[in-house]
């Protein structure tokens, strides 16, 4: 081949900053209801990710994930992308996030690089624009108290663009394992927009967090569930954005289960509703076990995708006294979408570095 022939391709590079001042001009709460909207609609691909762990030479878990995905809006050009994302759990006591990595965009005719971004920022924006989307479909109306268990970077995702979007919330009580972080994050709080409209308080266990609490924001790193459905007043909404924090048995007491991507959770051996898949407690939308598992006596159905929720072919909440639970597990499709857009408004503002292959 006559390498000559093809030279390099450029493509923007953008860093954290980057990322974070592009997102000011971009709607990130309307751009992930579009792309779930989209999924719901199969107009995008989301194929398995790639998952690897290990453990560090210190005795971390860690592991790196890589999500492809795409979306195939009728009338528009694909947008297709990855996200890669690593983590440690050994880094916040290094005093660094937990997650890092890249987001990149692809040329849907060439297939090169058109975008390279910091993919933190977008991940746990996106996430907790799910869980705002969440509140605003799946909560009782109005909410006043919230409860963060966890109180590292994702937290403070949710809670900058929460008391944005929920103005009626007026307490926020938050745990953390590391007491010192939740002392720290309600001062944290009080000096974001809207944060002085609240009172932030750190208590002393999570079961004290979330008691009250009409909405219940478990951000942690567990990987066994402990919130017990007596934890949970009547009528909360759990936005399960860890994934392991509730018990099954708190599942098989919530009046309706919500997920983004069923094909996600069912072929996931490590979360608690793909174990739960496993054993026959948990059956697919259209109620149906996993194949060659028999269903329990008590098993419990998912009772649709937050997108069914959005696009009104699902009611969501049923009763203002059912606990509902939302598990969104994750989609690269959002990543994406918000990626594209930070790109286009990027090059619109001359934001970044343009680098050559």
């Amino acid at each position: 081949m006559d390498f000559e022939r093809y030279p390099d391709s450029h493509f923007r590079y953008l860093t954290r900053s980057d990322v974070i001042e592009a997102a000011r001009g971009v709607d990130i709460v309307g751009v992930v209801a579009e792309a779930l909207l989209l999924h719901s609609e199969n107009q995008t691909f989301l194929p398995e990710e790639a998952y690897l762990g290990w453990t560090t030479p210190q005795g971390d878990a860690a592991r790196l994930l890589a999500m492809p995905g795409a979306l195939v809006e009728d009338g528009k050009p694909p947008v297709i992308g990855m996200k890669t994302i690593n983590a440690s759990l050994g880094n916040p006591d290094r005093g660094i996030p937990r997650s890092q990595g890249f987001t990149l965009l692809l040329d849907p005719e060439t297939a090169r690089p058109v975008a390279l971004m910091e993919a933190a920022y977008i991940s746990a924006m996106r996430t907790a624009a799910v869980t705002v989307l969440a509140v605003r479909h799946l909560a009782v109306p109005a909410p006043g108290h919230l409860a963060l268990l966890g109180c590292g970077a994702l937290a403070q995702a949710h809670a900058a663009l929460l008391l944005q979007t929920v103005p009626s919330l007026r307490r926020i009580t938050l745990y953390d394992v590391v007491p010192e972080r939740a002392t720290a994050f309600a001062d944290l709080i009080a000096s974001l927009p809207g944060g002085a409209e609240v009172t932030a308080v750190p208590v002393a266990d999570a079961r004290e967090a979330v008691q009250d609490a009409e909405v219940v924001v478990p951000v942690t790193t567990v990987t066994e569930g402990y919130i017990e459905p007596d934890w949970l007043r009547p009528g909360a909404l759990v936005c399960h954005v860890s994934l392991d924090d509730l018990t099954e048995a708190a599942v098989l007491a919530a009046g309706t289960v919500v997920v983004d991507d069923w094909s996600l959770v069912r072929d996931d051996p490590r979360r608690l509703l793909g174990r739960m898949h496993r054993t026959g407690t948990l059956l697919g939308p259209d109620g149906t076990p996993r194949e060659g598992v028999a269903a329990h006596a008590d098993a419990r159905r998912v009772d649709a995708t937050l997108g069914d929720v959005l696009a009104g072919r699902h009611p969501g909440r049923r009763s203002p006294q059912e606990t509902v639970i939302s598990n969104p597990f994750g989609m690269s499709i959002l990543d994406v979408a918000v990626a594209d857009r930070i790109q286009a408004r990027a090059e619109a503002a001359g934001l970044g570095t343009r680098l050559t292959l």
